[in-house]
């Protein structure tokens, strides 16, 4: 089965790509036929390959459902799959369907063989990126909004409660707002290192464990064995361009993953450590 030009140039990724360039590509492309209840990818994995639905339907689904139902013509995943991210989501076909790939490294050496595809081809991918990081952006403000809203509620709710009567349930409703709005303080929200910002703890022993997020209140990251809730903690925080050193609580072990809630840092290395998280945060930002 053969794709159009026109019809490829519906995919933004290839917009603005010329009729010979999109033929040329199409062709690097290898089809295959996919029976229905076929599983493409799944949750999780590593992309290894770029994949186009060019017949039949495939649906993304996660734990609670299906969440998308895809028809032709349309990429599966194409910004995963480029920037070799893990599938947030699980492809199956609910039609026989023909399915476009190519491997990524395939796709890689076509570009550098072609500039004059690669170049518009990134361009576009870096639209896509930066649009949805501004939707993106509009949603998280919309929920900060909501957020502070809520936690000004919370606030008055737990001052009426103060100046009421004494009770057990007062009693309970209070330490369930007081550590819900503890909870909701800006400090505690994690952040994901990025790959172009590597940050790890450095063990007694010397390895390297790689950060999953950090905030200016904890650090979450794998560890070995399963230590114990409660139990000291102290290592290095290791950036690109700095070093710090940190103690504090075992705060959870879930999964393999520890969550160690920071002692107080002295004001040297909390400023070492907004400037890096700044910089995470940066990543996400579109000035």
């Amino acid at each position: 089965m053969s794709i159009s030009p026109a019809e490829l140039r519906k995919i933004p990724l290839f917009a603005n790509i010329t009729d010979d360039h999109l033929s040329e590509l199409v062709r690097a492309f290898e089809p295959r036929d996919v029976p229905e209840g076929e599983t493409l990818f799944r949750a999780g994995q590593v992309p290894d390959r770029f994949l186009i639905l060019a017949q039949g339907e495939v649906a993304l689904e996660d734990e609670s459902g299906e969440r998308f139902r895809l028809r032709p013509i349309a990429p599966v995943g194409e910004l995963g799959a480029i920037t070799r991210l893990p599938r947030r989501l699980t492809a199956v076909t609910r039609a026989p369907s023909t399915v476009l790939s190519i491997s990524i490294v395939g796709l890689m050496d076509f570009c550098e063989r072609h500039g004059d595809v690669a170049f518009p081809l990134h361009y576009n991918l870096l639209t896509m990126v930066a649009d949805k990081l501004r939707r993106d952006q509009q949603r998280i403000a919309e929920m900060r909004g909501n957020i502070i809203i809520t936690q000004k509620a919370m606030k008055r709710m737990r001052d009426a409660l103060l100046e009421g009567e004494d009770t057990p349930l007062h009693k309970q409703l209070f330490d369930e707002l007081e550590g819900l709005i503890e909870q909701n303080k800006k400090g505690r929200y994690l952040v994901e290192p990025s790959r172009l910002l590597p940050t790890h703890v450095r063990l007694d022993d010397g390895r390297l464990k790689e950060v999953n997020s950090l905030s200016r209140e904890s650090i979450r990251f794998e560890v070995d064995g399963a230590p114990e809730p409660g139990s000291a903690f102290s290592g290095v925080l290791v950036f690109s361009d700095a070093e710090l050193p940190f103690s504090g609580t075992i705060e959870t072990v879930i999964a393999g993953h520890a969550v160690i809630e920071l002692d107080l840092l002295i004001d040297e290395y909390a400023r070492v450590l907004d400037d890096h998280l700044t910089r995470l945060q940066m990543l996400d930002v579109v000035l």
